[in-house]
């Protein structure tokens, strides 16, 4: 139900998921007043992989994340993630409120045993491919243990997702020589480095879209405003290439010529190929959608929960979180 579009995105993403999954089932969860017409629109009412679970109110945007926890306890979104703690389902994909959605996914489902907090996850686009980036907004204030889990819960998202036997791990910092950055990322080097990680050490923020890492770690402040800027300087990028090829007769031109190269280009940095954040952490599969998504670029966000329901991260999070407490020693 949340999202910029709503059930108009969603309903026809789940759609699409179950033409490029057709072993998976698809619950919808929301008022079915609104769901059963879009349903009847796209021919989906006898579609026996697709259900209907009823939910009465709607987290709003705006809403802040104590007003939905404590007034809305009938939301889509908790119903949602209630189904997940009940065994109902196997994850949540959400459209809505980032705020809420974390703070409702760490009350219902709680976080892994050693996971102090949950952190937000998706994968960037690089020179050479992808690379995964936490946490992106969902802790602002961390410590060095923090950005451990932090480094554990990535390096087992990217093993899981992309088949990568050994992802090499960076710790975001405004240099890469030992003697820079503050305490917290100093000790949270030192602590990475004592892991079975394969960890690169210190990287900066230029070394995030060069496919240096597979796993950048950063605490959520640092990470919220890396990604927004990459995505503000994206779309200027755009704008301004679209203006100079429209100047003249002379560079429309240039622009046809230039057309199969700028379409590979748009492919490569399609954002909907890269819809999908997981909330990494909780006791439960959640994973956040943008809220501008559209069709495909929401059914991306189904596809990365099917991944992480087939390769059991939860729980590879939890067993690679436990041998790394054990082998050093530490409590959880």
């Amino acid at each position: 139900m949340g999202g910029d579009h709503g059930p108009s995105v969603t309903v026809s993403a789940a759609r699409r998921a179950l033409k490029q999954h057709p072993d998976i089932e698809l619950t919808l969860v929301g008022r079915p007043e609104v769901l059963e017409p879009r349903l009847r629109d796209l021919d989906l009412v006898d579609e026996p992989r697709l259900h209907i679970h009823a939910a009465t109110e709607v987290v709003d945007m705006d809403e802040s994340p104590a007003v939905a926890l404590k007034k809305k306890k009938d939301s889509s979104m908790r119903v949602a993630i209630n189904l997940v703690k009940e065994g109902v389902v196997d994850a949540c994909v959400s459209a809505g409120n980032t705020g809420a959605l974390m703070a409702t996914g760490k009350f219902v489902l709680k976080t892994l045993p050693g996971i102090s907090r949950p952190a937000i996850c998706t994968a960037l686009p690089t020179i050479t491919g992808h690379t995964h980036m936490l946490d992106l907004g969902a802790n602002i204030d961390c410590t060095p243990e923090h950005l451990l889990q932090f480094a554990v819960m990535g390096s087992v998202l990217a093993e899981s997702v992309d088949g990568n036997p050994r992802p090499s791990v960076g710790l975001l910092n405004i240099g890469s020589e030992a003697i820079k950055g503050n305490e917290v990322v100093k000790q949270a080097s030192q602590l990475i480095a004592e892991t079975r990680l394969n960890y690169t050490g210190f990287i900066e923020g230029d070394d995030i879209y060069t496919g240096k890492v597979d796993v950048v770690v950063a605490d959520g402040f640092v990470g919220n405003v890396s990604l927004k800027t990459a995505e503000g300087l994206a779309a200027m990028v755009n704008q301004v290439l679209k203006s100079n090829f429209k100047r003249n007769l002379f560079t429309r031109l240039a622009a046809v010529i230039a057309m199969p190269v700028l379409n590979r280009v748009r492919h490569t940095l399609d954002p909907r190929q890269y819809n999908g954040a997981s909330l990494l952490g909780l006791n439960g599969i959640v994973i956040k959608s943008h809220g501008s998504a559209d069709e495909e670029s929401f059914a991306n966000a189904i596809k990365i929960a099917v991944i992480e329901i087939d390769q059991s991260v939860p729980k590879r999070i939890s067993q690679e979180l436990h041998q790394h407490l054990s082998a050093t020693g530490d409590g959880a």
